[in-house]
This record gives C-alpha cells, structure tokens and sequence, in this order.
C-alpha cells in the first residue's frame, strides 16, 4: 500500500487578505491559489553533462547544460517534423542511436499502466511516423542497438522495425493472460508497468507471461457523477471487473519466455521457481545470450537472480538475497546492472546498504557501512569506481546526497541540512540538488560532484514571504520514550498566538504504514504535504497539531522497521495511544480533546488506535481505510503478515475485531471507484459497528479512487476532517 501520491504538487494557498494573522482559506488551498515552485521531467541524457526536457507548452524536447543551464540543442520541435504532424505530446523515450517516441493521446489504467498513441521521430532528418496503426500501444521499448521496438496491445507483444510490426504472441485477453505488462498486484506492489527485456544484442527479446485465469474478480460499480459526468450510466450504474488477488488467495501464474528475433521461436526459461512464487523483475544482461531474471518466493524473504540463456532457456542462480522477515521493495527496485558489476542494496547487516557484485555474482566489496540507512541509489560511476547514493545519515529525519569512492571512504555532498535529493548527470560530473526544510520550500541547485556549488536554479523566496505574511506556525521536533522504554520522533505544530498557561485541544496525523515517514525535516512534511499548511488551517481554529512516527517506520534500520512482521496495527496503535498519553501530560494540552486521523494505512491506524482499549482519543478520521487485512492483497499484505492460513492470530487483530473497543465519534470517508482499498473494506466495517450499537458518521465518494480527488471532492472531503474535530473536540 503506496502513501497517497496527490495529484501533482499539493499547492500551498492563503487567503486574498494580506496582513499578518489573516486566516487560510481551505478553498484556497484545494484550488491551488499558490504552489510551491518544481523542477521535473529532468532527463539526465547518457555519458553527457546534458539533460532533456519538455517545453512547458508540451511542443518540444530541449537540451540544456547541467553547468550553464543553457540550451544546447532542440531535440524535437512539433513545428519542424516532416511526415505526420501533432499539436503537443505528454511524453518520450529516447533510444541511443538518435530516434525519439513520442507519447500522445494517453489512457490512464492503474497507478503506473497507461496505453497511448506513439510516434517514431528521427532527429537526425527530422521525420515522424506512427509507431503502429492499429490501435494503442503499451511500453514500447527500443532494443540495445535500436533496430527493433518491442510493445503490448491488447495482451499481447509486438515487434516493430519501424515499417513492418510482427505479431509475437496470440494468447493474450483480458482478465486471463497477460504478456509484457504485470498484472494489477505486481505493478502495484512491485512498482514497475514493464515486463520486457531485449538482450543486449537485440537479438531476444524476454518477458513475463500473468496468467490470471484463476484469480478471483473483484467489481466495482461505476455511477453518473460529476466531474467527470458518465451519462451512459445515469440509470443503470456500470461495472469494472479486474483481477484482485486477496490475502491468502491465488496469485497469477508467472512464467518467462523469449522469442528470437533470427529463426523466429519462441521458447519457455527453464526458471527454479514455486507455483506461488513471484518474477518481479526481467532485465537487460550486458553480456550477449543472457538476461537477468529476479525471482522471490512468496513470503518474500529470498530473492534470487539467474542468469538466463535467451537460446536455450537455461537459468544460472547469480546472487542469492535472504534476509531475515522480508526483502524490501525499495531494495529489489535499487538494483543497478552496469557493464562491468551489479549494484545491490541489503539490510543484511541491520540496515540499508549497498553491495557490489561481479557479473559472474562474486561479491566484490561492500560500499559504505554504518548505523544509517541509504535510502536512494543515483547511480555507480563503473570510470572511477564511485557510488552516489541518498541516506538518513545524520539523522533519520533528514537525508544527505553521498559519495563512496573506490576505496570506501565516504563524503557528503550536499551542504545543507534538511531533506536533499538529487538528479546526476550521465556523466556523474554535475547534479541538481532539490533541498528543503520543514519550514522552508524547495531550493533547486546545481553542485559539480565534489560537493561544489555551481548555480541556483530556482528557489520559491516569493512563496516563502508570503506564507510569513499569514503568520504560519514552525514545525517543531520533538522525542518521547514510551512506558515499553521505546524512543519516538514527533513533529508539534502550536497556534500562532501559543499561550502555555492555557490548554488546548491536539489533533495527532499518522500514516503509520511499513517503512514510511511522517516526521521528516521536508517541505514534504504535513498531512496533505507541501509545508503542512492545512495543519496551519487547523492550527488557526486553536488546534496543537501533532505528528509521530511510531515503531514500523523507516529510517531508523530494520530492527525498528520489521518489528510490526506478522502483527500489522498492533504495535503501531500501542505507539499512537501512547504519543497521546504523553501529550496528556504537557501543562498546554487538554488530554480529554485529543483526536486522531489518517488515509489509507493512516486510516487502518486511525480504527486500530481508537480501539485500542484505553480510550484515549475523542474523535478521529479515517480515510479508505484498510479494515481486515483478509481483504486487501497478497503481494503487500504477505510481505508483512504472511498468509491467513499461517498467521490467523495476526489477521484476526483488526478493526473489525476490535469494533467493540471503539471509543471516540468516529468519521469514515471513502472512494466507492478505490481499486486499491476496495469499499468493501468500510461497508463491512460499517456493519460491525451497526451491530456492536457504535454511533458513526460515514461519507462516500461517487466514482472517487483511492485518492478522493476531482471537482470540488477534495475541499469538500477536508472541509469534513476540519468541521469534524472542530465539533467534537
């Protein structure tokens, strides 16, 4: 289960008033009045001090100096193409050899799926055709020496050279089979939307086949609504049905093939694997007639890579990851395959590092050690020997860009403390730093690899006295040590005009989830993010706004992480309730006006809090909450609890379970479109509570997904959290 990703940039607003001490307008801020100033679409272009990026009108790809910020070139122009011609684009990939696709017409699937209409541009005489004429395509992907590009419609694989498309899989249909692109729970959970891999001859091309056919349909029911409008179903409602794996149920069946582009067969890898276990990645080898596949079992503790012959169907065990609990996504997603090595990160040792590794899987050295967590792999320079990476290295709030060199030794080089992040150029010479603060919006900068800095890019000053204007309370850290002798971190937010002799009520935000992190030292901070100004909404309607991140949060190594394994809501409640009792304890806090709220796992904490048993919260909020793990999916769901069948005692620790123990007035709020936290989730939670005779309030969302967003449904859905606390604490 992903944190919720707000559309965009949640945007920062105030209201029109200019003097000091006016208050924010919640209209405002969900009509993105003020938005905090971003850089994307940065696209580092390889072995150069160059990077691409689209215009901002969607009519041509750039390139611009990392150094000077100059432009260097124009890569693709709408204006200046010879053949088919377009008004914009939403998108592009760039293959080695000097041809551009270009992405238009873009249909939104899942999280990361999406089909388009793409064109093939040669930039060196400026042409443009259609990549296929016969309807929407999926991933398309170059080969390594950029003859052939291979995509998905309909299920099914394609091979294009750019005049003739070949037809390289028949059995692909809906809700059964599956060719190159993951099913619904492995894009999800897995976080990918491609399952190609060309060798690197171009001679092969590998993929994933999902077959589906056995696993459960889950339906959701499509209405009218409003923005946007769906008159073909103003009297009879319609009806998405997907493939959903629930906890405990049948996955697809994975298997790899490939398909050799000079004889023209096709064949199966002869891959050691479970009938339940999963193949989340297939990969580009550097040597010719291999590829690299990942496999993990299902309970996700082992991950294994082979080596796999294209020709043969022959799999070779590489490296083998088995690691106590669980294998983290974020791990298996930072592995990096170059010319020469493979890049590895592992919490083997008790927190994230970095591993390197031969291609013949040889462990060479480990790159950088100690009691911190690298949290971001930018990259491995195979010229000097050099890792760039991310970590929580001085505290887990924050994060620092790093370099090892070849010998081990480490140094930081980003200058500030607070959140840094960064993009590096193909040749690792230069990066774009993004820095903030809890207090303070983005600063983009540009830092040769030394840890100099070269130029500001961009900083959001304007935004920042503005924000000064409408006296915007600091976010202030805090720790506490629990009664079970457990140090957390928290984040406080007091009313501008703070009186300690007077007691106030507390509003506490969670998240909660495995891994995640609340209490940061961000811009990012809050619970809608961007600076935490709707937490200033409530803190000028005279809340303390409070945040902590308890035990299953990230940055703090994987004792403190994996110690939720099999017990999901258990620990992280316990920690929620004694966050509060602590805050019970200031002279400025009033312990019986105490609320609590979150979305998604934020919500399943929220119930799980407020049944915990020793009543201490007065209200609280939950949104698209979890409310049986039985009902949510296997691939997230087992990582931390294994199956049902062998962990009844864990599943049986939920809110429904709990439902007799809820004390406090309880709001629930809910997408009935949420493919991910599906409503069956609130309406058989609802039901419980109707039966244990528990008072409630509860707010649907017509056609909303998980996100709850579009018109006027995100104001009105913050609108309820505010009116909410504000009537019952």
């Amino acid at each position: 289960m992903k944190k919720i990703l707000f559309m965009c940039v949640t945007i920062i607003t105030v209201s029109a008033q200019i003097f000091a001490g006016e208050p924010i307008s919640l209209k405002d801020f969900t009509d993105n009045a003020f938005a905090a100033k971003r850089i994307s679409g940065v696209n580092p272009l390889k072995g150069t001090s160059e990077y691409a990026q689209m215009s901002s009108d969607s009519k041509k790809i750039v390139k611009y100096s990392f150094k000077t910020g100059k432009e260097t070139g124009v890569l693709f122009d709408v204006a200046d193409t010879k053949g088919v011609s377009i008004n914009d684009f939403e998108g592009y990939k760039i293959s080695d050899d000097g041809r551009i696709l270009i992405q238009t017409n873009t249909k939104r699937i899942y999280r990361r799926s999406y089909k388009a209409d793409f064109y093939l541009y040669d930039i060196k005489n400026k042409t443009m055709k259609k990549l296929s004429e016969k309807g929407l395509q999926q991933i398309p992907t170059f080969s390594p020496d950029g003859k052939h590009i291979a995509f998905v419609r309909d299920n099914n694989i394609f091979i294009t050279d750019g005049k003739t498309e070949k037809q390289i899989t028949t059995d692909g249909k809906f809700n059964e089979i599956i060719n190159g692109v993951p099913d619904w729970v492995n894009e999800e959970e897995f976080g990918f939307n491609n399952a190609l891999a060309w060798s690197s001859d171009g001679k092969t091309l590998s993929w994933i086949r999902y077959d589906e056919s056995k696993v459960k349909t889950y339906s959701l029911q499509t209405f009218m609504g409003s923005k946007p409008t769906r008159k073909e179903f103003m009297v009879y409602p319609g009806e998405y049905a997907y493939k959903y794996p629930k906890a405990g149920e049948d996955n697809s069946k994975v298997t790899v093939w490939a398909h050799n582009l000079i004889n023209g067969k096709t064949l199966q890898y002869q891959l050691p694997l479970d009938t339940d276990g999963y193949v989340p990645r297939v990969k580009t080898f550097p040597r010719e007639n291999q590829i690299l596949i990942y496999t993990m079992n299902r309970h996700q503790d082992m991950l294994n890579l082979y080596v796999s012959n294209p020709l043969t169907g022959t799999c070779r065990l590489l490296i083998k990851e088995n690691v106590p609990k669980y294998v983290k996504e974020e791990a298996m997603e930072g592995i990096s395959i170059m010319k020469n090595c493979i890049l590895l990160p592992s919490d083997r040792d008790g927190y994230m590092h970095l591993y390197l590794y031969s291609l013949e899987g040889k462990l060479i050295r480990q790159i950088e050690k100690g009691a911190y967590d690298v949290t971001k792999v930018y990259g491995y320079d195979e010229k000097t020997g050099s890792t760039y990476f991310q970590a929580a290295g001085k505290t887990p709030m924050q994060r620092e860009t790093y370099v090892a060199d070849k010998h081990g030794k480490v140094s930081c080089l980003s200058l500030k403390d607070g959140w840094n992040d960064a993009v590096f150029s193909g040749d690792y010479k230069f990066f774009l730093n993004t820095w903030s603060d809890r207090n303070h919006p983005y600063v983009y900068t540009i830092y040769d690899n030394r840890g100099k800095m070269v130029r500001e890019v961009l900083n959001n000053d304007t935004l920042l006295a503005n924000i000064v204007k409408y006296d915007i309370p600091t976010k202030e850290f805090f720790k506490f040590t629990t009664s079970e002798g457990i140090e957390l971190n928290g984040w406080m937010m007091k009313p501008s005009d703070f009186d300690e002799n007077k007691k106030y009520p507390v509003i506490m935000h969670q998240y909660s989830g495995p891994g995640s992190q609340q209490v940061v030292d961000s811009w990012s901070i809050g619970s809608m993010g961007n600076g935490g100004i709707f937490d200033a909404y409530l803190s000028q309607k005279g809340f303390i706004i409070v945040s902590v991140d308890g035990r299953g949060t990230g940055g703090r190594g994987a004792e403190f992480e994996k110690c939720i394994y099999q017990r999901l809501g258990d620990l992280e409640s316990k920690d929620q309730v004694e966050a509060a009792l602590w805050l019970g304890k200031e002279k400025y806090v009033d312990a019986g006006r105490i609320g609590i709220w979150g979305w998604s796992f934020g919500g399943f904490n929220t119930l799980m809090s407020m049944s915990e048993g020793r009543n201490t919260f007065k209200a609280g909020v939950s949104i698209a909450p979890p409310t049986n793990w039985r009902y949510y999916d296997t691939v997230y769901t087992e990582r931390y609890m294994r199956t049902p069948q062998e962990n009844p005692d864990g599943y049986a620790t939920n809110p429904i379970e709990r439902v007799g123990k809820l004390n406090g007035k309880l709001l629930i709020c809910h997408g009935i479109a949420d493919d991910n936290v599906h409503i069956q989730n609130a309406y058989e939670y609802s039901e419980a509570l109707v039966q244990a005779d528990k008072d409630f309030k509860e707010n649907f969302y017509t056609n909303r997904n998980h996100s709850i967003y579009g018109g006027n449904t995100r104001n009105h859905l913050l609108r309820q959290v505010a009116e909410w606390f504000i009537n019952n604490l």
